[in-house]
């Protein structure tokens, strides 16, 4: 088992799906984790309960991470909570929010999946780097869609995701001499209501039947690569995506 004993986490987006099973995996290997979540605190009561059935240490803080002074809250009563380091920041918080073709969409709805998905890493990193004071890993969340452009009406996320996979290499180089290390994980299909939402049943078994594992992932799958990324035994490893999408799409 990964040990954590000791470290501090930052996750958002923490409360559900792929975010709900980083914080239950970085809590079960000890560190003590920030469960940021948005508008649902039953989901983040869930989570904490999850956690504490499992002997680990979490706190939930609401804040939307588009807002500087969330984000600061969201810090605050993190280092408020389990001391004035922070070794771990975990940028899940990101969305779809709809499936809109170039012509369907405007420059609002441009802006917002811009915001929801890449400025939310870029202002959390910045105000949680301070913290990371003797090292630390940054761990982003690109897509499959990153590298391969996305479904039907996927194209602004896409676009999006494909920034946070620039932005984790060039803040890796900035971070390097700080030991502090930024690496980003490109999920494909993973079960969870993302799909439900966005997908339709036939797409989804579509992609499960062409996908060499034949199976969608499991948000589990990816909090066992993010649980690696967040912990010392992938101390040389920065800069890099890792894809994890059952051998769909290589790079």
């Amino acid at each position: 088992m990964t040990n954590l004993d000791g470290k501090v986490a930052i996750v958002t987006g923490g409360a559900r799906d792929i975010g709900r099973e980083v914080s239950i995996k970085l809590a079960e290997n000890g560190a003590s984790v920030c469960v940021n979540y948005y508008d649902n605190p039953d989901d983040a009561q869930e989570t904490l309960k999850l956690i504490s059935e499992k002997g680990g240490k979490a706190i939930a803080v609401q804040g939307d991470m588009t807002k500087d002074e969330d984000i600061q809250k969201v810090v605050k009563e993190c280092v408020s909570n389990f001391g004035n380091e922070i070794n771990i920041l975990v940028n899940v918080a990101g969305g779809l929010v709809a499936r809109k073709k170039i012509e369907e969409m405007d420059g609002d709805f441009w802006d917002l999946l811009m915001t929801l998905n890449m400025k939310t890493v870029f202002l959390v990193s910045k105000f949680t780097i301070p913290f990371m004071t003797n090292g630390g890993s940054i761990v982003n969340f690109a897509s499959q869609a990153a590298r391969d452009g996305g479904g039907p009406g996927a194209i602004a996320y896409a676009t999006a995701k494909g920034a946070v996979l620039t932005f984790t290499r060039g803040l890796a180089k900035e971070l390097g001499s700080k030991n502090i290390r930024v690496n980003c994980v490109s999920p494909g299909m993973i079960s969870t209501t993302f799909h439900d939402t966005f997908t339709k049943d036939e797409v989804r078994a579509h992609v499960a039947s062409i996908t060499p594992l034949k199976r969608e992932g499991k948000a589990s799958e990816v909090a066992d690569l993010v649980n690696y990324l967040a912990s010392d035994e992938s101390s040389f490893i920065t800069g890099a995506s890792h894809e994890i999408n059952g051998g769909l799409y290589f790079v």
